[in-house]
């Protein structure tokens, strides 16, 4: 018998997508259950949002002022009392998952299964291996809970036409007080969020400093779209960490990608190859990022991107 707990993701208030992307992954198991558990120092509004991801049977609202941040080392003795149970403990390949199901897995005493891209069998995953160039099949301990990554950007998001009971749950487990919330230092953004937004636009090198990255923004801004960005563009300085996209930064899977001044790394390529369309620009008609696009032009950025806004 399997039993599911999704560990949901949330940041003000909002769920974020990637907890029914780990939905998704869930039911390729086809188990007796999935449960998703909300922590937060007010769980209500996000818990009535997980209860309608199509496939969850009950939402855990646990409420505790010390949730208020997502603290992984706070978090994670409340996730692994909660796994009792449970066959298997599911968090999103987020940052947020990264940093919070490691802590969980070393609590219940198990190996993680990081990314998880495909369910082969109740313990047989596949996941990426050398920057996305290999898949390999790995096989998690049957006597064992499995805790792991749901590589976000290979599964869709399940249906929001569900009614999940949700239930107020609380937990007794020891909070440790070396870890503690100081502060968070993040850009502010009206655009949408990066991992989650369906139409992305991206540049790189070729936009050549951080003043002229505004055409970028107003590209995307046009488009309704997120802002990303190549991590030779994040260590020139031109924008921040957090928008990079790729190996060591974010993958991501939008409808539409749009490579701006990116010569296409295989570190980046890794990031966005679930993209559903990758259109790319760059004036070297050589570069890599045009072996992998699906619509590309050759030319310079700063005559071709004025001239796309005026057709758009």
């Amino acid at each position: 018998m399997s039993k599911v707990l999704i560990v949901a993701e949330h940041l003000d208030g909002k769920l974020n997508a990637s907890t029914a992307k780990c939905v998704s992954a869930a039911k390729a198991l086809n188990p007796d259950s999935i449960d998703i558990v909300v922590l937060a120092a007010d769980p209500a509004g996000v818990a009535a949002e997980a209860a309608k991801i199509s496939g969850a049977a009950r939402v855990l609202a646990v409420t505790n002022a010390a949730n208020a941040d997502a603290i992984a080392q706070v978090l994670a003795p409340q996730v692994a009392q909660l796994a009792a149970g449970y066959s298997h403990v599911f968090g999103p390949s987020t940052t947020f998952g990264k940093d919070l199901m490691p802590c969980v897995a070393a609590l219940l005493g198990v190996s993680q299964v990081s990314d998880i891209m495909a369910v082969d069998g109740s313990h047989t995953f596949k996941r990426p291996i050398y920057a996305g160039n290999a898949i390999i099949t790995v096989e998690a301990a049957a006597d064992q809970v499995v805790v792991a990554t749901v590589r976000t950007a290979s599964w869709p998001e399940a249906g929001r036409d569900g009614s999940a009971a949700v239930e107020a749950t609380s937990i007794d487990a020891a909070l440790p007080t070396h870890t503690r919330y100081v502060g968070l230092a993040a850009g502010k953004s009206d655009r949408p969020d990066l991992q989650s937004a369906r139409r992305v636009v991206s540049g790189g090198r070729g936009v050549g400093s951080a003043e002229n990255f505004r055409i970028i923004y107003d590209l995307a801004d046009k488009l309704g779209a997120g802002v990303g960005a190549s991590r030779a563009a994040v260590d020139a300085g031109y924008v921040p960490n957090e928008m990079q996209v790729g190996q060591t930064g974010k993958i991501i899977a939008p409808e539409l990608y749009i490579a701006i001044g990116i010569s296409g790394a295989i570190q980046h390529l890794t990031g966005i190859k679930d993209a559903g369309t990758i259109v790319a620009i760059n004036k070297d008609g050589e570069a890599p990022i045009f072996e992998i696009a699906d619509i590309g032009l050759v030319g310079d950025l700063f005559k071709l991107l004025p001239e796309l806004q005026a057709a758009l």
